[in-house]
């Protein structure tokens, strides 16, 4: 394998891969060069724009920690996220849409009752959530493990905060509930804002390279899981936000987007009675079963 010039270059690398390699593997790395090469040659990459771009690669790693991960921001702002996710999660139209993950999702969210105030004092005026999880033939789920999850009206997520905010050491607007026997599931939190994604880091500073805001519009976050059943990563959006159009991450799909009904002070759907004025949020999920596998 000598004297290998800008022709020969790919043709090499391909063949040094061994025969005995995970097919999969081999069918994913031959493809990856040959773009990541065919790209290198359409814009004429030169050496400075190639080590700018492992100095950008190498300051994600850098920021990226276990509250934040620089690298699915990249992949969501990209639209690589919403790609893998479309392709990946074809349903029928009756089904509710995946969207994407995004990157403060948390394992092992504290478990509430149905009726509970996931926010645990989440800055935000009041919200309360209803609805119902259902298959694709209507059979309500009894026992859907539901997690939900949001942004404060500041526009942070609990994990983003420092050590000094108030409420830092315990999770907030934040939790895992389950469905009841007719499938039904309900909560309180607060009312859903536009927030913009983290831009401190590599990721913010391409996208004002490249002329874009790093907003996403107000969304919760949903992840539904029922044995039998494929699991749902979802949002619902608020509907009337002004970046439901331009959403930084390309997630959002029209059969998301809802109203949040305000309401002036007076009786909560809780039953409850609110002082000030309060919103709800009604939305129904319907799943797709899971495919048999023999």
């Amino acid at each position: 394998m000598r004297n290998i010039n800008e022709d020969t270059i790919t043709q090499a690398v391909l063949a040094s891969m061994d025969d005995r390699c995970n097919p999969r593997l081999r069918t994913i790395f031959t493809s990856l060069v040959q773009h990541l090469h065919s790209f290198a040659r359409d814009v004429k990459l030169t050496e400075d724009e190639w080590f700018k771009a492992i100095q950008f690669l190498t300051e994600c790693g850098h920021i990226t920690d276990d509250k934040r991960q620089e690298f699915i921001l990249l992949s969501d702002t990209l639209g690589l996220s919403m790609l893998v996710m479309a392709q990946n999660n074809k349903k029928p139209a009756e089904c509710t849409e995946a969207t994407v993950f995004g990157p403060f999702y948390v394992e092992g969210a504290p478990e509430y009752e149905n009726g509970a105030d996931i926010a645990n004092g989440a800055r935000g005026e009041p919200c309360f959530v209803s609805g119902q999880i259902r298959g694709l033939d209507g059979t309500p789920l009894a026992g859907a493990q539901i997690d939900v999850w949001q942004s404060d009206e500041d526009g942070f997520y609990d994990v983003q905060k420092s050590s000094d905010d108030a409420g830092a050491s315990e999770p907030q607007a934040r939790g895992r509930l389950r469905s009841d026997r007719d499938g039904r599931f309900h909560f309180r939190s607060i009312l859903a804002e536009a927030y913009p994604i983290p831009h401190d880091g590599p990721v913010g500073r391409m996208l004002e390279a490249l002329g874009r805001h790093p907003w996403r519009p107000a969304h919760l976050h949903f992840l539904i899981k029922v044995p039998g059943y494929e699991t749902l990563i979802t949002h619902v959006f608020r509907d009337g936000d002004q970046y439901l159009d331009s959403d930084a991450v390309f997630g959002v799909r029209s059969n998301l987007i809802t109203q949040w009904v305000k309401h002036e002070s007076g009786v909560a759907p809780d039953g409850s009675k609110m002082e000030t004025p309060f919103y709800s949020l009604e939305y129904d999920f319907v799943l797709n079963p899971a495919e048999v596998t023999a």
